[in-house]
């Protein structure tokens, strides 16, 4: 990688974590409502990753803290922040929110609020992939917390027997919600788990990029050449609670101290540094100009664009016609308990 790459690399995800902060702010503001999970920490993962995929060409699919890991597949970060403030404009059309963002247009097939829920749908599209014959691949990002679900054991079986071109991508934050992952898996190394189901995997430092960037490599190749899926684990840390709503009281100071030395922007940057290829001058601009397009163009057109009308709350229906057993019982007024 040339030093122009490594120094958009690190805009990137200066880019994201400003992103990340804007969306707080908004948030506060109460121009962002219903449910907000934050990627300030983990930006090392998402971008390590898929710089080393086809972004557009392979299959991505993720849970709920999907805002950056849509951008980096391609996803405009206008239509991004649209969808956070629930507009006509959004990439959901303003209809799903910050834990469906979705654009097909560059095979980022959505982040889904259910936890587990992505892995059956990630080994659909590899399917799909081997079935069509190309070289492409599905990319499933996870925490930790999904992986007590019983999908990703049925998925990672059948993934497995059928050699699907599927990779999954464990971002292990240590903590699924408010509960530490010692307290909730009876193996806490997840790369682990996977053994029953004859899957090759592996564990790495997820707050390092370079180290993220070559496991993701090989791994990738691994899949795109037919050998059937891989299970790849970062190690990370959210800086910030679960989701606007958690006070992150069941975390020591101590904890989050030691982890923010290891924050994957001050790493990357002060390697940049130290190899001459960016100066404490140039982290600056970048800063400056990042700042400026998130206020000047993203946050603008979000707070500019028309809210989703009333009249259009069919529009995007398969057959333009509202499904009455979803909304019959409530439009003659029956109350469910």
């Amino acid at each position: 990688m040339n030093a122009s790459d490594q120094k958009r690399l690190l805009r990137e995800m200066i880019f994201y974590r400003r992103f990340e902060e804007r969306s707080f702010e908004a948030y506060m503001e109460r121009k962002i409502g219903g449910f907000l999970h934050l990627y300030s920490g983990q930006e090392a993962v998402a971008t390590g990753v898929l710089e080393a995929a086809r972004c557009g060409h392979d299959y991505v699919i993720t849970g709920y803290r999907d805002h950056i890991h849509a951008i980096k597949a391609g996803a405009p970060a206008r239509e991004v922040m649209a969808e956070l403030y629930g507009k006509e404009t959004g990439s959901s059309r303003g209809r799903g929110g910050s834990m469906h963002i979705f654009d097909p247009s560059v095979n980022f097939m959505g982040g889904y609020a259910l936890v587990g829920q992505p892995f059956p749908l990630a080994a659909g599209l590899a399917l799909a992939c081997k079935h069509k014959g190309t070289d492409q691949i599905a990319i499933c990002f996870l925490g930790d917390g999904a992986n007590n679900q019983g999908t990703f054991h049925e998925t990672l079986n059948m993934a497995s027997l059928w050699k699907l071109p599927v990779l999954f991508v464990c971002e292990n934050n240590l903590y699924a919600i408010g509960t530490r992952i010692d307290r909730s898996s009876a193996v806490t190394d997840q790369y682990k788990r996977v053994v029953a189901y004859n899957i090759p995997s592996s564990q790495h430092d997820g707050q390092d990029i370079d180290v993220v960037m070559a496991a993701a490599g090989d791994a990738i190749a691994h899949v795109r050449a037919g050998r059937g899926p891989y299970f790849i684990e970062f190690m990370t840390y959210r800086q910030r609670g679960h989701s606007m709503s958690d006070s992150n009281a069941y975390r020591s100071k101590d904890e989050e101290r030691q982890w923010l030395e290891r924050d994957p922007l001050k790493i990357y940057g002060e390697r940049l540094k130290k190899a001459g290829i960016v100066t404490d001058k140039d982290i600056a601009a970048m800063e400056k100009s990042v700042l400026d397009e998130i206020e000047n163009d993203i946050v603008r057109f979000a707070e500019e664009s028309p809210e989703p009308r009333i009249e259009d709350l069919n529009k995007y229906c398969l057959d333009d016609q509202p499904d009455p057993r979803w909304i019959g019982p409530l439009a003659q007024g029956e109350q469910h308990g």
